[in-house]
């Protein structure tokens, strides 16, 4: 970090700069692209060849002062000597627990390196003596049990991708007070309160500012690497991201300084990666070019994810997506669970002793978790303090009946996506697996045996996969020309959930389905509720549920001049798009008024709330009940 750096409150003060390293000069006089001409001046009497000479040198002086900007990287030849770089965009693969960066480099995707020569870092912000350090530069390896430990002792906030964007009474967020951090709740639908330990005191931040920081320190990694500024990234999230938690993700860039081209589902990513290799087959005459159907599943720390891609000629289409917030981090919670019967009340409350406990026993199960997947049986024995001890022999059958809700969480995707896909299991080509919690042997049987395959495709790699497409959608974004055709390449995207309103009470209507393929735009009738009923309130939600109040809230506005009539008379059409970069608009006004004038059509960019998003719905319900209600009309107009 730079001198003089204050963490808290965790904002750059306004003379930092997240521009790039170096500032573009200036052209000189000479490099300019058209010259003035020159005017011939008359020489003063007693003027002579020397003071000419003099006069011009001092004159060429001044103008290259003129046309000089100073940087702070004008310092060698070198730098000046150097071509303008190409902007390509870098693929960032931001994992609840591990991060990887990759780029174009001309030829192939290359996966970055750390200064520890990994490629995977570890998700974490270190908050110590008022110094800050991130994951990208550390990353504690397993041998590393007293880095783990300093991880592990409230001055570090990870998780960042589990907790950005949510809500406090969230089952994520109420499941995360049991880490070595501070986590409060109010419930009452805001943002939660976290914090590190810093000097023993508490000091408050946000999820967006520590994934801020850490992407302010991947972002220097990469600049030093690629010898050249950086400003744009294609990032891959979960298909269960909601569009307010896309929101936080780019508003985190754009505190790092990083603009973000692309967001990319997980799967999506992976999509392209396979149909580039299966691109190259047709190429080598290996492949028969005809369409290959692949099911993707991704499972990490934090999220896991399905998805149905149709590839035929370098052309992925996206056919289904499905997500839920299950992973790596919920096995470890029932684990510790199990290990620990008295678990809740043994870590209610975040004291030094009991963040030490915790720490020890997180460390003591994530390693059995990660032995399991080569032994039959594991033995943990720790001494947590206090007179506790944990001595416990975890085989997989135990291991497996433990987490028994979480593996019929990844069935229920699957089937989902094949059935929104509409097809059966014999019409899968190749199985995908992807994401750490993919080495799992219970999560490989029960994906493989649900497509009736007995082995999963190999040419991947399963924790590389995801930004390796994303740093192939940065170069294809950044309009990088490739004359082995290795780029020409295309994602047909889909929507992962629906995009409705609310009407008929507390229905939601969805207006775009889920697995709708991008761009889009649908339109729906809606009508009054009310005689002489002249507003109506359009609230967009985003989600699977049945009733409005079950699904995000993404922003709400008002119509306004509706002509007075009887209910169910007047029409109105409200009409939502998605664009090629996945902007929401919509659009809603009357289209058929009984009156002599027609209002204009409002058009609104979604989401349009900040904070507060979950008391939100159940303000506008105070405040307005049900007299500003919409109930739909049987008949829909054509997209």
């Amino acid at each position: 970090m730079r001198p003089g750096y204050s963490p808290f409150p965790l904002l750059l003060p306004p003379s930092t700069s997240f521009s790039p390293l170096r500032t573009p000069r200036i052209a000189r006089p000479q490099q300019l692209l058209f010259s003035y001409p020159k005017k011939r001046h008359r020489a003063p009497p007693g003027d002579s060849p020397t003071r000419r000479r003099r006069r011009r040198r001092r004159l060429a002086k001044m103008a290259e002062q003129l046309y000089t900007v100073a940087s702070d990287s004008e310092t060698t030849g070198e730098d000046k000597s150097q071509p303008s770089f190409p902007d390509v965009a870098i693929g960032i693969d931001i994992g609840t627990s591990k991060c990887s960066v990759a780029v174009w480099n001309g030829h192939q995707v290359e996966l970055l390196k750390n200064t520890r020569n990994q490629k995977g870092m570890r998700s974490y912000v270190m908050f110590k003596d008022d110094t800050l350090s991130a994951g990208v530069t550390g990353g504690a390896a397993k041998e590393n049990a007293h880095e783990e430990r300093d991880i592990l002792s409230g001055s570090a906030i990870f998780n960042m991708k589990r907790l950005i964007g949510r809500m406090d009474t969230d089952e994520v967020v109420q499941a995360s007070k049991t880490l070595p951090f501070l986590v409060q709740t109010l419930g009452i639908g805001v943002r939660p309160f976290i914090a590190a330990l810093v000097n023993n005191m508490w000091r408050s931040t946000t999820p967006e500012e520590v994934l801020a920081i850490f992407l302010l320190e991947l972002k220097a990694l990469v600049e030093m690497h690629l010898k050249h500024p950086v400003r744009n990234a294609v990032l891959t999230i979960p298909v269960a991201f909601s569009r307010f938690q896309q929101t936080r993700i780019e508003r985190a860039c754009a505190m790092a300084g990083l603009h973000v081209l692309r967001l990319m589902p997980e799967p999506t990513a992976v999509a392209l990666l396979y149909a580039q290799q299966q691109q190259q087959l047709v190429n080598d005459n290996m492949g028969s070019g005809i369409e290959k159907i692949a099911l993707i599943f991704n499972m990490g720390a934090g999220y896991c994810d399905a998805a149905v891609a149709a590839t035929a000629g370098g052309v992925s289409q996206i056919r289904a997506l499905s997500g839920c917030t299950a992973g790596g981090e919920d096995i470890l919670q029932n684990i510790m669970r199990h290990v620990v019967p008295n678990f809740d009340n043994l870590y209610a409350g975040q004291t030094m002793d009991r963040i030490q406990s915790m720490s020890l026993l997180r460390m003591a199960t994530q390693d059995a978790i990660h032995k399991l997947v080569n032994q039959e049986t594991v033995e943990i024995n720790i001494d947590l303090g206090n007179g506790h001890k944990v001595s416990k022999v975890l085989d997989h059958s135990e291991f497996e009946q433990v987490n028994r809700a979480i593996f019929d969480k990844c069935e229920k995707i699957i089937n989902q996506c094949l059935v929104d896909a509409k097809l059966v299991p014999e019409d899968i080509n190749d199985v995908i697996l992807v994401g750490g919690c993919s080495k799992i042997p219970r999560i490989r049987s029960l994906v493989l045996g649900l497509c009736k395959k007995e082995i999963s495709y190999k040419n991947i790699d399963a924790l590389e996969a995801a930004v390796s497409g994303a740093a192939l959608e940065g170069a294809i974004a950044s309009g990088v020309n490739d004359p082995s055709g290795s780029l020409d390449l295309l994602t047909i995207q889909a929507t992962p959930m629906n995009l409705g309103i609310r009407a008929n009470g507390d229905s939601f209507a969805a207006i775009i389905p889920r697995n709708t393929t991008v761009p889009a735009r649908r339109d729906m009738l809606f009508t009054t509720t009310h005689d002489n009923q002249t507003e109506a309130l359009i609230a967009v939600y985003e989600g699977e549920g049945e009733r409005a109040e079950d699904n995000h809230l993404l922003g709400y506005f008002k119509i306004t001049g509706i002509p007075a009539a009887p209910k169910g008379t007047v029409e109105i059409s409200v009409c939502m798009d998605i664009d090629a970069t996945n902007v929401l608009r919509v659009f809603a006004g009357v289209v058929k008024p009984q009156g002599p004038a027609t209002p204009p059509f409002i058009e609104v960019r979604m989401p349009t709330l900040d904070d507060g998003h979950g008391w939100c719905g159940q303000a506008l319900a105070k405040m307005y009940g049900k007299t500003l209600d919409l109930a739909v009309l049987p008949k829909k107009l054509q997209p």
